[in-house]
């Protein structure tokens, strides 16, 4: 091995594995933008939840123009449908205008995630199989295609991530980052109530990590991990006032859409008022789907949901979301590997992945929403990957024998991924029943 010889680099310069992979980072981000950009405005017609999206997103609209517009969707936040009228806005009432923020948002998401890869373990290995692994995972790709909301709260999570991995790697900028990844988690929440489970996360663990410190006087200390120089009172602030603050703020717009025997349940109700609503609206929601599912459904990764298929735009086209079937699989004893290992160890990113995946599937595991879908497994399959790329890391630097699999595994992601391209990317079709290529089983039917 190369580190086994005398080096002519100076001391200074670190080993080639502790080198920040930001160049390859943003090669691999504006390749996975060009990709997911691709036909971006294909198909031409509204497709699966994006008929309650952007109906929604039209009122928004309304309102920015004439100043009048009705409170629609009122079971989620707003902030995505916000966004998307935004963009509605500049581009057009178009699938450009419709799709152009969750692709911006899929793309910070990739290199948000990857940033917080790096931050945590300082394994460029790991940084990079991750990043390819998260490219060809399915869930990521086809997310950063349609308007829904998940995909704006799933990049305002990878940002809070990189954010508070950041804060800990770099206690001399833990302020800034502290502070940034409140208001991320104020974003996230505020497009989807999914985020609040891991929005309560890097307060819990700041809580832990400082009272297991030992210091004596536990608010007010500023001495210990995790961020040193930051009090547990002044941490209180960023990850907890913060996020509620910046989540109510997204509803500000909303006192004011109101229409003509529509007034604004907001005006009228009060933010207190208008969540129990949501609340009601959200546990109400019990009408059996042909697509729903529960959680060992999408650990298996047995059940799948077909957001389109049908002739559109002058051919057959399809998109399924199901999970990569390779390394939704094997990131499973990858997970357990880290859980072991990182307690083992102690190695805080391991930990975080595995851990960061109990809780983001835990709280479906105990929701009581009746009506689940897979698209719900989104978050968790992301520390799924986080988990399998640090495996693949361990794997590559174990020995001879074991280091063709660290390497072999995201190049064999990107191989089904690409074998899945046509029915992930609404890829024109030979005929209706051109989708049992791919089914390999049949509850992905």
């Amino acid at each position: 091995m190369a580190e086994a010889h005398a080096s002519p680099l100076p001391a200074a310069v670190p080993p080639r594995a502790l080198r920040d992979p930001l160049g390859w980072t943003l090669a691999l981000t504006g390749l996975f933008a060009a990709l997911a950009g691709w036909r971006l405005a294909t198909p031409s017609t509204l497709y699966f939840d994006e008929v309650h999206y952007i109906p929604a997103a039209r009122e928004w609209v309304k309102l920015f123009e004439t100043g009048a517009g009705m409170f629609r969707n009122r079971e989620h936040p707003p902030l995505a449908k916000e966004l998307i009228a935004l963009a509605m806005l500049a581009l057009g009432d178009n699938p450009l205008g419709w799709r152009i923020v969750p692709w911006l948002s899929g793309v910070i998401a990739f290199f948000a995630a990857a940033r917080a890869m790096w931050h945590a373990s300082h394994e460029r290995f790991a940084t990079l199989a991750f990043a390819v692994l998260l490219a060809t995972g399915f869930p990521l790709f086809v997310h950063a295609r349609i308007a829904m909301l998940d995909m704006v709260m799933v990049a305002a999570l990878m940002v809070a991530a990189w954010q508070f991995a950041a804060a800990v790697a770099q206690p001399e900028q833990g302020r800034r980052r502290l502070a940034l990844t409140g208001a991320a988690l104020g974003v996230a929440m505020g497009a989807k109530w999914n985020a609040i489970p891991l929005a309560v996360l890097p307060g819990i663990t700041f809580f832990i990590a400082r009272a297991l410190a030992g210091r004596r006087r536990l608010l007010l200390s500023r001495r210990g991990a995790p961020v040193p120089g930051i009090t547990l009172v002044e941490a209180f602030v960023w990850l907890g006032i913060v996020p509620l603050a910046v989540y109510a703020a997204t509803f500000i717009p909303g006192y004011w859409l109101a229409a003509p025997l529509h007034p604004s349940p907001l005006a009228e109700e009060g933010l207190v008022g208008l969540h129990g609503e949501m609340l009601r609206l959200q546990s109400g929601l019990k009408t059996p789907h042909r697509y729903m599912s529960t959680w060992p459904d999408w650990v298996l990764n047995t059940r799948g949901i077909w957001y389109l298929y049908e002739p559109v735009d002058g051919a057959q086209r399809g998109v399924l979301l199901i999970g990569n079937p390779l390394t939704m699989l094997i990131g499973l004893p990858a997970a357990l590997w880290c859980l072991v290992r990182g307690a083992w160890v102690r190695d805080r990113a391991r930990l975080a992945a595995a851990l960061g995946y109990a809780a983001a599937l835990g709280l479906w595991v105990v929701a009581p929403k009746p009506t689940q879908f897979y698209y719900h497994y989104f978050t968790p399959s992301i520390f799924l990957l986080a988990a399998l790329a640090l495996a693949c890391s361990d794997l590559a630097r174990a020995g001879p024998r074991t280091r063709w699999l660290g390497w072999i595994i995201p190049l064999a992601s990107a191989a089904v991924f690409a074998w899945f391209y046509p029915i992930l990317s609404a890829y024109p079709l030979k005929g209706a029943q051109s989708y049992e290529t791919w089914m390999w089983l049949d509850g992905w039917r």
